[in-house]
C-alpha cells in the first residue's frame, strides 16, 4: 500500500512540469520537502513556511507551493490554524510519505546531542531536552581510514603500523593485512581483515594504526572469512525468576514476541557482544542460579550454544 501511495505521489508531482521544479533534479528536491513536510506533522504536530525555508534555502513561495502540494496529496491529513497560523495534522493524520521510526528518531537525537551531526544536518528541531552520556571517543586519522577504504575497494592488501596491546611487542610494528570490512562493538571501529602473519582473519582497531603503506596483492578475499559470513542467534528471554507481571514488562521493553526476542549476530562479533552484554545478561549462569533477576532481568536461554559458539571463535 505505502509503495503505491508513493508512484502516485509521484505521478501526481511529474504533473507539475509546468512550475519551476521540471528537472529531475528538481522533482527529486520537491519529493524530499514533502517528505519533511510529512515527518514534521507527524513528529512536531505544526509547520509553517519559515520551517521549510530555513531548512531548505528556499523562497517563501516556494515553501507555499510545497504545502499547497502537500494538501493536494493528502487533504485529510493538515489543516491552517488560524489562531497559531501554522498548519498542524487533523485527528485522522496518518503518514503518506514517510514511514515513522522511533529507533531512527532517537538515533538522531543522540546523534545530535552527542555532537556527532549538526542540527542543519538532521530534519529535528529539539524543543524537549536531551542529552546523552559522554563516552571517551577512539581517534582514528581519516587518512588511514582513506588509505585502508582505498585498498579495500581495489582488493589489495596493506601494512599498518600497528601499537598491539600485547607485552612482547610494546612498540608499534608493521604487519600486512588484507582487510575486506569494518565492525563497530558499539563503541570502537575495527577493520576487519587476514592477518599474513597469524595467518586467520582478525579484527584490528582503527585507532591504534598509526601509519599504512605499501599495498600489494591480497592474500585472501571475504569468502573465505567464515566468521564473519556465520551468524549465531541468540535468544533472550526475561529472567524466569521474575514474577509474571515483571516478565511482561520486560517483554514489552525489549519488543518481545511470546516471551523471546531473537538476536542474530555474526560469528566475528559474538565476542564484542559477550564483552559488553555477558554480565548484564547472566550468560555464563545457569538459569537457575540466577540469583538476583531485578538485577539480570533478561537472560540468554541457549546458553550452552552460546558458550559453545564463544568458545568456537579462532580469532580469540
Amino acid at each position: 500500500m505505502i509503495h503505491q501511495q508513493t508512484r502516485t505521489i509521484k505521478e501526481t508531482l511529474r504533473m507539475w512540469s509546468d512550475m519551476s521544479e521540471s528537472t529531475a533534479k528538481n522533482r527529486w528536491g520537491v519529493e524530499q520537502r514533502l517528505e519533511f513536510i510529512d515527518f514534521v506533522l507527524y513528529w512536531e504536530g505544526e509547520i509553517n513556511r519559515s520551517r521549510i525555508t530555513d531548512q531548505f534555502g528556499v523562497s517563501g513561495q516556494q515553501a507555499s507551493n510545497d504545502l499547497t502540494r502537500y494538501q493536494l496529496i493528502a487533504p485529510q491529513n493538515i489543516r491552517y490554524d488560524l489562531s497559531s497560523k501554522r498548519y498542524v495534522p487533523t485527528e485522522e493524520f496518518r503518514c503518506r510519505l514517510i514511514k515513522p521510526d522511533a529507533e531512527k528518531y532517537l538515533g538522531q537525537v543522540h546523534a545530535l546531542s552527542s555532537g556527532v551531526i549538526r542540527k542543519e544536518d538532521t530534519w529535528l528541531d529539539i524543543g524537549t531536552a536531551a542529552d546523552s552520556l559522554p563516552i571517551p571517543t577512539r581517534a582514528v586519522d581519516p587518512e588511514i581510514l582513506r588509505a585502508i577504504l582505498r585498498t579495500i575497494r581495489s582488493n589489495k592488501s596493506i601494512e599498518i603500523c600497528y601499537q598491539s596491546f600485547n607485552n612482547a611487542t610494546p612498540e608499534p610494528v608493521w604487519r600486512r593485512i588484507t582487510p575486506h570490512a569494518f565492525a563497530s562493538d558499539g563503541l570502537r571501529w575495527h577493520v576487519r581483515a587476514f592477518c599474513h602473519r597469524s595467518g586467520i582473519f582478525k579484527d584490528f582497531l582503527l585507532s591504534r594504526c598509526r601509519g599504512t603503506r605499501d599495498e600489494q596483492a591480497a592474500e585472501a578475499s571475504q569468502s573465505e572469512d567464515t566468521e564473519w559470513l556465520s551468524y549465531f542467534e541468540v535468544k533472550l528471554i526475561p529472567n524466569p525468576r521474575l514474577n509474571p507481571w515483571e516478565r511482561k514488562a520486560i517483554a514489552l521493553d525489549y519488543d518481545m514476541h511470546d516471551g523471546e526476542v531473537t538476536l542474530q549476530i555474526r560469528l566475528a562479533l559474538l565476542y564484542y557482544f559477550d564483552k559488553r552484554f555477558g554480565t548484564e545478561f547472566e550468560c555464563r549462569t545457569p538459569l537457575d542460579f540466577a540469583q538476583d533477576p531485578k538485577r539480570t532481568p533478561v537472560v540468554i536461554s541457549n546458553r550452552d550454544e552460546y558458550l559453545h559458539a564463544i568458545g568456537s571463535i579462532s580469532s580469540w
